[in-house]
């Protein structure tokens, strides 16, 4: 049952757009990706995702804030319109870091299955995202090295 519909949808739709993974789609594309994904709410300090588990999907920042955090150490900070998770959805090997809402924060979580049912019709999306990968595998082993 689709999660998100109407004006949900299209908010989530917008900010789908604005992720640099999915700039090629169209506007029914992305509200297509919206209604399939589903929404999650984290209380401030929640964990979103811990080290270790198995990953599902791609988490995109609806609303909100959350930290990407190794033994502790903060990588990241990100908000509306970023995502994180996105190595999830190539292997099923265990999260890499905690993602930890810092503020009272909103997902929307495409499952590994939705993502490749979209990427099998639309292939200029892994572009982008292994694109995305590469620049976050850059800076982590910055910040790691530092």
């Amino acid at each position: 049952m689709p999660v998100f519909q109407g004006k949900a949808a299209n908010e989530s739709a917008q900010l789908l757009g604005k992720v640099p993974i999915f700039a090629s789609a169209s506007e029914r594309e992305l509200k297509h990706l919206a209604r399939d994904g589903a929404e999650r709410t984290y209380k401030e300090g929640a964990a979103v995702v811990s080290q270790g588990e198995k990953g599902i999907g791609l988490y995109l920042v609806l609303d909100g804030k959350v930290e990407v955090r190794r033994k502790g150490r903060r990588l990241a900070t990100l908000g509306p319109g970023q995502f994180f998770g996105e190595m999830s959805i190539f292997d099923d090997q265990p999260r890499s870091a905690d993602v930890v809402a810092v503020v009272p924060t909103r997902c929307l979580v495409l499952s590994k299955w939705e993502f490749w049912g979209y990427a099998n019709h639309h292939t200029g999306l892994l572009r982008g995202m292994l694109e995305e990968m590469a620049r976050r595998l850059r800076a982590t082993d910055q910040a790691l090295s530092e």
